[in-house]
């Protein structure tokens, strides 16, 4: 089984992104270039690249970083609804051929500030709808030529793209744990996102998610997964927890109290909820975070020595993960720790 490792580039203007202490550079090319060089150095294929409005462009920051490198790959998040998907179909087939195939894509669905961007909110089935006309379309231009296409959302007619893409296109990665993001997923994504839950909820979703597979007529190749999460990797566990218990001390100093969080995404109240269950889930699934960091890859971390970690990521992978995507703060730092120690043992 081939495992993909990738960091995380947190692409904000704004410094302390989940603690991050570096005080300079936010926001700069310089700042995203050093941690995409670090990422080759120290032994990762790529980064997923946030996205937002108000942040800078995701997609070029992207493209900026597939020119100052050599094999890093981006996996740029992108939303349906910001993009026009034969724009997006044409602007990704460009850094695709342009960066030599190393393009990976992240379909973003959930809540942003639509209205900024000239967007509109529908509700949960209607946003998922739309994803998946996306990806239908997206897909039909980067492997057919004068493509008529009337949906529901999109439209285009005698549209080609070129450049083409290498292959059939960009691997596309895609989140959600609702029942109408997993039926995307089923039928439309390259690969499906999991936040870091416990083992047991992972399996459960991939048994679903193969199911839907089967149920609703896959066309594409099998279904992969991912996961996303932080991994906090010291020399000794001893060490590991002491720091996870000072960052989480230091979260909850500056909230003072924990506040209820209330996410409207599915996954994200998933992870949220784990906490109820235990500080502590599986081997080393910390879960308090989530009470003071907020939602995302921050709210449970895999906390350890070297081994322990990579432990707790053999075990995903025993489940069917093959796509990883860690990270921890300061990111620069942890590249090289995370990378340097942990990497080697899942080669």
């Amino acid at each position: 089984m081939t495992l993909e490792f990738l960091w995380y580039i947190p692409n904000t203007v704004e410094p302390g992104h989940r603690g991050d202490d570096t005080a300079d550079g936010w926001g700069t090319l310089d700042f995203s270039t050093d941690l995409a060089v670090a990422a080759e150095k120290h032994g990762w294929s790529g980064a997923l690249i946030g996205t937002g409005w108000g942040r800078p462009d995701t997609f070029t920051v992207a493209t900026a970083l597939a020119a100052r490198t050599s094999t890093f790959r981006p996996l740029v998040a992108i939303r349906p609804g910001y993009w026009r998907p034969a724009h997006f179909a044409s602007a990704a087939a460009t850094l695709d051929r342009l960066s030599g195939g190393r393009l990976l894509v992240n379909i973003v669905s959930g809540q942003d500030n639509l209205a900024a961007y000239g967007d509109s909110e529908g509700d949960q089935a209607q946003r998922y709808a739309r994803t998946k006309e996306f990806l239908q379309l997206v897909r039909r231009l980067w492997t057919e030529e004068n493509v008529t296409f009337a949906g529901e959302y999109f439209q285009v007619e005698n549209s080609t793209v070129a450049p083409r893409p290498s292959g059939t296109g960009p691997r596309l990665y895609f989140g959600g744990a609702s029942p109408a993001a997993e039926q995307v997923s089923a039928t439309e994504a390259d690969v499906q996102l999991f936040w870091g839950e416990p083992l047991a909820g992972i399996a459960d979703r991939i048994a679903r998610l193969e199911g839907l597979s089967r149920s609703l007529g896959r066309a594409h190749a099998p279904l992969e997964y991912g996961l996303r999460i932080t991994t906090l990797v010291r020399d000794t566990a001893e060490e590991a927890w002491r720091d996870a218990e000072a960052k989480v001390a230091k979260l909850a100093d500056a909230q003072r109290a924990p506040r209820p969080q209330f996410f409207k995404a599915v996954g994200q109240q998933r992870l949220l909820e784990l906490a109820e269950r235990g500080e502590v889930l599986d081997s080393c699934l910390y879960t308090t975070p989530g009470k003071f960091g907020g939602g995302g890859a921050g709210t449970t971390w895999l906390v350890g020595s070297p081994d322990d970690v990579a432990d707790a990521l053999r075990a995903y992978a025993k489940l069917g993960i093959t796509h990883f995507i860690l990270s921890d703060t300061p990111y620069k730092q942890e590249i090289a720790r995370v990378g340097d120690q942990l990497l080697p043992l899942l080669s």
